[in-house]
């Protein structure tokens, strides 16, 4: 069984999705070979050094859960999203998580996915785009990093809010993928099936690329009463609701 979640966008506020993520951690998630994140596990990640952080516990409590569950052999890949992009490898050595490329594809003996975050495939939205690959210049980072922790968390809810105030203005199609860039990356990747979150818009479509019909699967975003994760059990597809 491999699962698949994204968009909990965990945050000191989100005391409802912590437990619901806890819980899966400690219950579900026990059940797979495989979990995969993909992207936008926490509303914000300022830096590694934030795990050591005893005012705000949030980030290394979620490290050791993840360890927890990696220790009893789930193997858990995590990709970054827009929110979490910083996530570095000392979060990786802490949790025994696995750090994936956007994009990755994923191999299992009766199917091929491939698996995205998703925010570069929303092309129409240029403002985005620009900042996304501002953020992910190792100059910027390096810059960013070198503040104090505190000066971090500050520019990080910051960003948020301008991003939600920059969303309110924009229209609606813009804050999904755009057709053409999606049925382009499908083709570059063979026609696999695409896996990924971002949209907050939890569907299954169907492309017809190049006369190949491809699944497209969104996965949902977490609320405080009501989770989501994607079920393969080696031959279909099958999403299952998290309550608590």
């Amino acid at each position: 069984m491999i699962l698949f979640i994204s968009d909990l966008h965990l945050a000191p506020q989100t005391a409802g999705v912590q437990r619901l993520f806890l819980a899966f951690l400690a219950g579900r998630a026990r059940t797979a070979e495989q979990l995969f994140i993909l992207g936008d596990l926490f509303e914000a990640w300022p830096g590694d050094d934030c795990l050591d952080d005893a005012q705000n516990p949030l980030a290394g409590v979620v490290a050791d859960a993840l360890r927890e569950l990696t220790d009893r052999g789930v193997a858990v890949s995590l990709m970054h999203g827009n929110r979490d992009f910083l996530l570095g490898h000392a979060f990786a050595q802490r949790s025994g998580v696995r750090l994936l490329p956007d994009p990755h594809v994923l191999s299992v003996p009766t199917w091929q996915f491939v698996l995205s975050h998703g925010d570069a495939l929303c092309t129409g939205d240029a403002d985005y785009q620009r900042f996304r690959a501002l953020v992910r210049q190792p100059a910027w980072q390096s810059d960013f990093l070198a503040r104090p922790l505190s000066e971090r968390y500050a520019l990080a809810l910051a960003l948020r809010r301008e991003s939600e105030l920059a969303r309110r203005s924009k229209p609606d199609y813009l804050m999904d993928v755009d057709p053409a860039a999606t049925d382009d990356f499908l083709r570059r990747h063979g026609y696999a099936s695409l896996i990924h979150g971002h949209t907050h818009r939890p569907a299954r479509h169907d492309h017809i690329v190049d006369g190949i019909h491809v699944e497209r699967w969104v996965l949902a975003d977490w609320r405080e009463e009501e989770g989501e994760c994607l079920a393969w059990n080696g031959a279909t597809l099958a999403r299952e609701r998290l309550t608590g």
